[in-house]
């Protein structure tokens, strides 16, 4: 999947990504999700991307930093189910 977002910005290749597994989604099988940073600009916290690992290819989530920490805080919460 390549996404370029504006005129002014770099194209992304995400399957060129260094794609992390989550370590919440253990061994087994089960809800596997994989994360990568994004590049950064100009100096800003790099936003993220999250994929199902079992499928790639049917799309990512893209977070800004801003947004990127609150979806983190969430899940530790348990305010965003994980199952």
């Amino acid at each position: 999947m390549t996404i370029s977002t504006t005129p002014r910005s770099a194209t992304i290749e995400f399957s060129a990504l260094p794609w992390r597994t989550s370590s919440y989604s253990g061994g087994g099988g089960g809800a596997c999700v994989q994360v990568a940073a994004l590049p950064a600009t100009a100096g800003r916290t790099a936003p993220h991307a999250v994929r199902d690992s079992k499928n790639p290819s049917d799309g990512l989530l893209a977070f800004a930093p801003g947004t990127w920490s609150l979806f983190i805080d969430a899940v530790r919460d348990d305010l965003i189910p994980t199952t």
